[in-house]
């Protein structure tokens, strides 16, 4: 597939997807989505790619969300259909087999917060503003965020944001735990290059149970839970990544893990 609207890198076991409208503040449309969910695809498959991080280009915004314009006129049926497809792109970057890093460069709304929130980390820079703005315009939002904010900042921070519509800046992000990590615009880049690069160090099968259990384990029962854990433990514990790391610890050097 050719990419126009988006960036697909790959470097030092990273892919990276950047949404390349900056004019248009990355707003997401059809051909964005589909082209996101091509590269998930590509790096899902691509053995030597650990993490994926996902961006924006230029520095105003990650993204503004769905594309307003394309709202205009649209009916019951058409709005369903972009709603599923937001759940589409939003399930497959929280399902992927891989950790997925949010790099928020700027505005983050609306349907932007919600494909962020569907990632596993957030790092934000700390000229980045978000909220779930649909409200301003008399909608709700439609890609998960009435229940992925609320999971993560509770009912009463949640319907705070998603009634008001506030944009809230990136500090007030981080303490609410919608956001991981705030750092200085000039630091933004290597900091999450760096993150990158410590995931992609660890064992992948490790990672990929550890994000399993932690999306799966959260909405059932304990019991239930503890019981996909101890499944998931007995099968980390029989990879040759655990060996590896085992004798690196014994030997006092970083372990090189390879999957398996």
């Amino acid at each position: 597939m050719e990419f126009k609207l988006v960036i697909y890198e790959k470097s030092e076991r990273i892919a990276t997807i950047t949404l390349n409208r900056p004019e248009a503040l990355n707003a997401f449309s059809k051909e964005v989505v589909e082209e996101v969910l091509h590269a998930l695809d590509d790096a899902k498959n691509d053995e030597n790619v650990r993490v994926v991080v996902l961006t924006g280009a230029g520095q105003k915004a990650f993204s503004a969300g769905a594309d307003i314009k394309a709202m205009i006129g649209m009916n019951a049926l058409k709005a369903r259909e972009l709603s599923l497809m937001g759940e589409k792109l939003c399930l497959a970057l929280e399902n992927l087999e891989k950790p997925v890093i949010a790099a928020l460069n700027g505005y983050a709304l609306g349907g932007g917060l919600e494909v962020a929130m569907s990632c596993d980390l957030r790092i934000a820079s700390e000229n980045s503003r978000m909220g779930q703005t649909e409200i301003n315009i008399g909608l709700i939002p439609g890609w998960g965020g009435t229940q992925r904010l609320t999971r993560l900042v509770g009912r009463g921070k949640a319907k705070e944001l998603v009634l008001t519509g506030k944009i809230i800046d990136a500090k007030v992000a981080e303490q609410l735990g919608i956001v991981n990590m705030t750092v200085p615009a000039d630091k933004f880049t290597e900091t999450v290059r760096q993150l990158a690069l410590e995931l992609a160090a660890k064992a992948p099968v490790a990672l990929r149970v550890s994000k399993a259990l932690i999306n799966k384990g959260a909405d059932i029962s304990l019991d239930s839970a503890l019981a996909l854990e101890r499944e998931g433990f007995g099968v980390v514990a029989s990879t040759e990544d655990l060996q590896e790391g085992v004798r690196a610890f014994s030997e006092k050097r970083k372990p090189v893990f390879k999957g398996k």
